[in-house]
């Protein structure tokens, strides 16, 4: 069984999935499309980048991260049911996922939450100077968002989905009852946040080309993760969060409930939760790099065969 993986080339998360599955499994892997048992669309958005005779003469399985219900209108919904004719099985990767799509086709839908490269998140015990380190003060209270938060056609709308307006409330909030709390931004696309900071003249400190060896330092330094999301198919901050033991909490989008205990969930307007790295850790297991693979691969058997 060989698999020919879809490069996005966006230099996002789904490239980073290509690299680390051929990385780990160049037995069921190709460059050639010509040569594949089963083309695997891991970019979903992107299917027309395929030429379309491979599309209708391979296996094709499609990546559904989500779906943004204020995005759905009707070009998007006409998009969903080309590509679903070309479409032989779907991958999810969280239940919610699933119900989003399944009145949407009759295909089987696979539930799988991706792997985790332990090899870059992991934790490191000793903070105080991770934060000297990196020339943060080692007093403060940092609260950490490291996912974009605005619109690229202006760079100044907020994404809805992401919740940056959820996550400024929250801190605002938090900063009236502490001033001792400071924010560590991450990633681009984050001037919505960072114009409301300023106007509250919240202390931030923001790192915008973090490589991945930095992104997993500056989790190390925080004191909370917050995700404040409306609609995710992961965020895999909380993966990564769980297996490097950042204390984090988040609105019950994605794979939060899979993976952090109950009481790290909260609701939009109600208080936020409490972590609980301990769980979170444990849970994590189950899909740290080779095992999270198996799932994968007994799939992939399956359409195969199918």
């Amino acid at each position: 069984m060989k698999i020919f993986l879809q490069k996005a080339n966006e230099n996002w998360i789904c490239d980073r999935f290509v690299e680390e599955w051929e990385q780990n499994n160049p037995q069921y892997c190709t460059e050639h499309i010509h040569a594949a048992d089963v083309i695997w669309l891991l970019a979903g958005w992107a299917w027309n980048h395929i030429p379309p005779q491979y599309l209708q003469a391979k296996k094709v399985v499609t990546t559904i991260h989500h779906i943004d219900p204020t995005k759905f209108d009707e070009p998007a919904y006409a998009n969903f049911m080309m590509r679903d004719s070309i479409t032989d099985f779907y991958h999810v990767p969280c239940e919610k996922t699933k119900q989003q799509i399944q009145a949407l086709t009759k295909k089987k839908i696979f539930v799988q939450p991706f792997w985790v490269n332990q090899n870059i998140w992991k934790e490191i015990p000793d903070k105080l100077n991770l934060r000297s380190e990196l020339g943060l003060p080692v007093d403060k209270f940092f609260v950490g968002s490291f996912q974009r938060d605005t619109e690229g056609h202006d760079l100044k709308s907020p994404k809805l989905s992401k919740g940056p307006d959820v996550f400024c409330d929250i801190i605002e909030s938090m900063y009236k009852e502490n001033n001792n709390v400071e924010v560590i931004l991450a990633g681009w696309r984050r001037q919505y946040v960072i114009n409301r900071l300023n106007e509250k003249n919240i202390n931030f400190h923001y790192f915008e080309w973090a490589d991945f060896e930095l992104l997993n330092k500056l989790y190390n330094c925080l004191d909370l993760y917050l995700v404040s999301s409306r609609c995710e198919g992961g965020p895999q901050s909380i993966v990564e969060c769980a297996i490097s033991k950042t204390p984090i909490v988040s609105t019950d989008v994605g794979l939060a409930s899979d993976i952090l205990a109950k009481e790290s969930l909260y609701e939009i307007g109600n208080d936020i939760g409490i972590p609980n790295v301990d769980i979170a850790h444990q849970r994590i297991q189950d899909y740290l790099i080779p095992s999270g693979f198996n799932n994968f691969i007994k799939f992939f058997e399956i359409c195969h065969e199918g």
